[in-house]
């Protein structure tokens, strides 16, 4: 090899320089052993107490969906509302959409309402919104009221108050006398509802409890205009056709509205309804609670023949979002 052709160094060899100011290492002395370091103390983590608990579920639950999970708590030990976001089933995932499964999850937490009036009685629904009995109805199934009597799917009956009412909205929140454990229903979001829609709708029609049809959404935001006269409340055994009388389109159904009425927009849906399902739920396909059933059209009432009475496809219900925002001032009582 001539120096024309350079060196080769030996791969992976290295020489430290030599740097006088690097103290050498101290002498290998055999026999001596360093004693091992007892490790550092753990600090003892702080137990979360109930408080900083319910803190940090509130915080989840207002995160959910993108703040689509509705949390309402009294802060005076009342019962917290059951509700869920527009992504929390309360039937399996799998399930989704199935009937039965809906009708199980839910069916406990619909009501059968009998109401004794001046005049006669009112049969209607109700949904449990507290494990200590706290429903909700439309103001027209327990206006004018003298008593109230309320059965629950498992056959057992109830009294019940009359908490507060907003006729505004046709909404009535009641309270069962000597209730406990009962199964809430989940208040879901009905901002999110779209036509098409599947949704299943439990109540008791003509007082058959628990009875469950099934159908979809039809229409959003359907201006349903209805009385806030209570004598002119669902009339089941004083003379009227058991239909709550409404205005829709410019037109009335089941009779005469009066002249003091409001005007509330509403879920449009072709499941079937019929004089009783008044109050009762409206249910997403993940068994969420959308609306509270409130007026439906039949024919009956312009009918010559009892055979064409009944449902024609034509139900409205209250978007739950609207009971939620009312839930405060029925709790407080509120009348008007």
């Amino acid at each position: 090899m001539t120096e024309s052709q350079g060196t080769y160094e030996q791969p992976h060899s290295y020489s430290a320089p030599v740097n006088p100011e690097w103290p050498p290492p101290p002498p290998y002395q055999p026999g001596t052993a360093t004693a091992p370091q007892e490790p550092a103390p753990r600090r003892k983590k702080r137990t979360r107490g109930p408080v900083a608990l319910l803190a940090a579920v509130a915080i989840v639950a207002a995160a959910v969906g993108g703040g689509t999970a509705f949390v309402f708590q009294e802060l005076a030990g009342k019962d917290t509302v059951a509700t869920a976001g527009s992504s929390t089933p309360v039937v399996p995932t799998g399930k989704k959409g199935d009937v039965a499964a809906i009708a199980a999850a839910v069916s406990p937490s619909v009501v059968e309402i009998n109401a004794t009036l001046t005049g006669g009685s009112s049969t209607g629904s109700g949904v449990i919104i507290t494990s200590n009995g706290e429903i909700v109805t439309n103001n027209h199934v327990v206006s004018g009221a003298t008593s109230i009597k309320v059965r629950t799917s498992d056959g057992k009956s109830y009294t019940a108050e009359v908490v507060g009412t907003d006729s505004s909205k046709d909404l009535a929140l009641i309270k069962l006398n000597g209730a406990s454990g009962l199964k809430a229903a989940a208040l879901g979001d009905s901002s999110g509802v779209q036509v098409g829609d599947t949704v299943v709708a439990i109540g008791s029609p003509e007082g058959l409890t628990g009875t469950v049809t099934s159908g979809i959404v039809s229409a959003l935001n359907r201006d349903v205009t209805v009385s806030t006269d209570e004598n002119q409340g669902q009339g089941q055994g004083r003379g009227g056709d058991g239909q709550w009388p409404f205005q829709f389109g410019g037109r009335e159904f089941n009779g005469d509205t009066g002249s003091s009425t409001t005007t509330y927009k509403a879920i449009q849906t072709d499941a079937s309804l019929n004089p009783g399902n008044s109050g009762g739920a409206l249910i997403d396909a993940g068994g969420r609670v959308i609306g509270i059933n409130s007026a439906m059209y039949s024919s009956s009432s312009q009918a010559s023949s009892s055979s064409d009475a009944g449902s024609v496809g034509l139900g409205f219900a209250i978007p739950v979002d609207t009971v939620k925002s009312d839930l405060a001032k029925l709790r407080a009582g509120s009348d008007g």
